[in-house]
């Protein structure tokens, strides 16, 4: 059995995977939508839990950067850890770009982000409706490829779980002892 993530790591990793989830669902329904100020309210939210995940992802990498996470176990070959330390770190870059890439989208389309309401965000770059659609296809493939990722991360922690039988998908579950 592995060691365990810390108790922050854990849920920071939860929370991610919960919001990262949520804010990927709603941003692929409303973007058919009618324009409508339902829609609206909904692009609203989506913008709100991009930034409020964006500052967890900052957070989560500040964490793992000064915390080591448990080792990954000895009967694993050279070759998977090095896919496994590679996926993560793309999965972190990943929940940088994402919003990021939403943020400079909406800015070149001429839509200030207002988070939660209440703080504007700076325009990063100017209106330029062509440099937004283009932004636009570069968060839409940013998202496909998390989608990827994650399907593959999944499958690794089944494959964990149920083939190697080392622990390594317990030591991210919330709610068990260290």
């Amino acid at each position: 059995m592995n060691a365990r993530y810390s108790t922050p790591s854990i849920g920071l990793h939860w929370l991610m995977a919960l919001g990262l989830g949520g804010t990927l669902a709603l941003g692929f329904y409303m973007h058919d939508l009618p324009l409508s100020p339902g829609k609206l309210q909904l692009y609203s939210w989506h913008k709100w839990a991009g930034v409020t995940l964006f500052l967890l992802a900052v957070l989560r990498l500040l964490w793992r950067l000064t915390h080591r996470p448990p080792a990954l176990p000895l009967a694993m070959p050279a070759l998977l850890k090095q896919a496994a330390h590679a996926m993560h770190w793309l999965l972190y870059a990943l929940m940088l770009a994402i919003p990021f890439s939403g943020w400079l989208m909406s800015s070149a389309k001429g839509f200030t982000t207002v988070w939660f309401g209440l703080l504007p965000l700076p325009d990063l770059v100017g209106k330029d409706v062509d440099l937004g659609n283009r932004l636009q296809t570069l968060h839409l493939g940013l998202n496909v490829a998390l989608l990827i990722l994650v399907a593959g991360h999944v499958a690794a922690a089944i494959k964990h779980h149920f083939i190697d039988r080392d622990g390594v998908l317990a030591s991210m579950l919330p709610g068990r002892s260290h």
